[in-house]
């Protein structure tokens, strides 16, 4: 049994779990996981009995509870600071913090009309007020940081780092609903696809029986 234990939502639906699981991932901690149902008549009940927030994701170390997905990277970052989940440059760090939190704070029509649906295709749907707004912003900010900072490596600040683990959901959303990329953001998020904890996740997505009806189309 791990020391760490991280309580997620549906692994289909649930981007705000995703993110800190791969960093945890990519840092090399173990893990045990819970994984609690979504939008079920007990749902909140199971949930408080690990998070006094009543939201997931929540991580637990022996008797202390993180809360909040980017809460957790940052846990995970202070506990293998050999394993780079920020970037060494002052500067790029503080951009990688700052599209990490844009992305935590920001993006409300994303979020709401083209919710995380890993295993469905959802072409054109989800075109709402604000949603291209979203897209284009996030585009801007993937060729910005490629340009600036991704020389060493294939994602946003060459290696992978925190800013692409909560970045990683918008590249599920976007092969959903079929949003066309530029040429740099589609190598970008195909390097994010492509990584081997990504394709474990996507797996134990597809896998799942569990239906949310207000993310089907």
């Amino acid at each position: 049994m791990a020391d760490l234990t991280l309580v997620i939502g549906n692994k289909n639906y649930s981007s705000w779990s995703l993110r800190p699981w791969l960093a945890l991932r990519h840092a090399g901690l173990e893990f045990d996981e819970i994984l609690i149902p979504l939008d079920e008549t007990g749902t909140r009940s199971e949930i408080m009995k690990h998070s006094g927030s009543g939201r997931l994701p929540a991580l637990k170390d022996g008797d202390l509870t993180v809360w909040d997905s980017l809460a957790i990277c940052e846990y995970a970052a202070e506990l293998r600071p050999d394993a780079g989940l920020w970037p060494d440059a002052r500067d790029a760090r503080a951009v990688a913090r700052s599209i990490a939190c844009e992305m935590h704070s920001g993006f409300a029509a994303l979020r709401q009309h083209m919710p995380m649906n890993i295993r469905s295709k959802f072409p054109d749907e989800g075109r709402k007020p604000g949603v291209k707004e979203d897209i284009d912003r996030i585009a801007a900010l993937w060729r910005q940081c490629r340009s600036r900072y991704g020389a060493d490596g294939p994602f946003l600040f060459g290696r992978f780092t925190i800013a692409d683990a909560m970045y990683a959901p918008v590249v599920t959303r976007f092969r959903t609903y079929g949003v066309a990329l530029g040429e740099v953001e589609q190598a970008y998020a195909d390097s994010v696809w492509g990584l081997d904890a990504m394709k474990e996740w996507a797996k134990a997505a597809s896998d799942e029986p569990m239906v949310i009806d207000y993310a089907e189309f």
